[in-house]
């Protein structure tokens, strides 16, 4: 088999080889059926066992309680970011946001175009290197929901933990660290997430909502944009994603076989340890981005003492296998994407090929 790259890219994200082996396995012949399932009926048995297998791994792997409905939608979390003022933001109410980034700003810009809207903390005066404390969010008075980022993919930030809202439903775009530790569902509203980092390929986004609340959905919204469409249809209003969703059922597989999302998040843990140590012990010649209380474990963001160097550091590290280190175009610098299927082996050769580049340029 061609040597596997080490794959640190942040989405469309490494995939668990076994994942990828099973589906080259079954992608000719699915289940005896003499077709692959890309050619099947969304309305076939099949496929309905395939779509009904999805959803129940999810609510086994997070706990998700039989008030909330799990559905696999299209459209990317960015159409997310309409749809939740579009089926919560009533008239008299505001959407409470928490700007902690480049992709809090796209939703907050979205839900600005649809109704009112308030700022409960921003972390934009640290030029977004940390994510806003807990203390620091104020919610107004008539806020419908709270809508946060958990993790913010290009700065390199993740929320440690969640707040307290009360009776406002707090709202979690985790597109870029759901499945990669433990939730308590009770705490959220609902939660969505795009699956091309944590879950599976691109072209599906799983939304996990409060029953309660999207039996409110507004009946003047367009079919296709109301929750409460798809949580009836068992995500099967429209044809679905098919092949991503098949894809993310064995991803779940996966994380079930590792162990369930506890023992996913110490791995975690262990594989951003050993990039964050190459920097920290660097004596000053890589930089992490983000303050230290508020590093992501999925996006590892750092820079070296100049463009010129981090230059460098992307071209001999493709050179000998490494994909994905150059950081977004909008901030630059370096950036490694350590999603759960991104192997520990991956990360300790990233952090031995960091300190070997330090010994050679520092």
């Amino acid at each position: 088999m061609t040597k596997r790259a080490y794959n640190f890219n942040a989405g469309p994200a490494a995939l668990p080889l076994e994942v990828l082996q099973q589906a080259q396995e079954e992608f000719v012949d699915y289940k005896g059926a003499g077709m692959s399932l890309m050619e099947m009926s969304h309305r076939s048995k099949l496929f309905e066992g395939v779509n009904d297998e999805a959803e129940q791994l999810l609510r086994e792997l997070l706990q998700i309680p039989d008030s909330y409905s799990v559905m696999l939608l299209q459209g990317g979390a960015s159409t997310q970011f309409a749809m939740v003022p579009l089926n919560f933001l009533q008239q008299g109410l505001v959407g409470a946001y928490v700007n902690s980034g480049s992709w809090a700003k796209k939703a907050i810009k979205e839900a600005k175009l649809i109704g009112e809207t308030a700022i409960a903390a921003t972390s934009e005066g640290s030029r977004f290197t940390r994510m806003p404390s807990l203390e620091e969010i104020v919610l107004p008075d008539n806020a419908a929901y709270l809508h946060l980022t958990s993790n913010e993919t290009i700065e390199g930030t993740q929320l440690p933990f969640f707040p307290d809202t009360g009776e406002v439903p707090l709202i979690a775009d985790m597109s870029s660290d759901i499945m990669s530790r433990p939730l308590d569902m009770s705490r959220f509203g609902m939660i969505y997430a795009g699956a091309q980092k944590n879950l599976g390929p691109s072209g599906a986004t799983i939304v996990i909502a409060r029953n309660d609340l999207i039996a409110g959905s507004p009946a003047a919204l367009p079919t296709m944009f109301r929750y409460d469409t798809h949580a009836k249809s068992k995500s099967l209003y429209n044809t679905p994603p098919s092949f991503a969703v098949y894809m993310i059922g064995l991803v779940l597989k996966w994380l079930k076989g590792k162990g369930g999302l506890a023992a996913v998040e110490q791995t975690n843990r262990d594989k951003a340890a050993l990039i964050y140590d190459a920097i920290d012990q660097s004596g000053g010649f890589y930089s992490g981005v983000a303050d230290t209380g508020s590093r992501s474990l999925m996006n590892i963001t750092f820079r070296l003492q100049s463009d010129e160097l981090d230059k460098e550091f992307v071209r001999q590290s493709e050179a000998e296998g490494f994909v994905g280190l150059k950081g977004h175009r909008d901030v630059g610098g370096l950036r490694a994407s350590a999603y759960n299927a991104v192997p520990l082996e991956s990360c300790k050769a990233l952090a031995e090929f960091m300190t070997e580049f330090q010994r050679k340029n520092g």
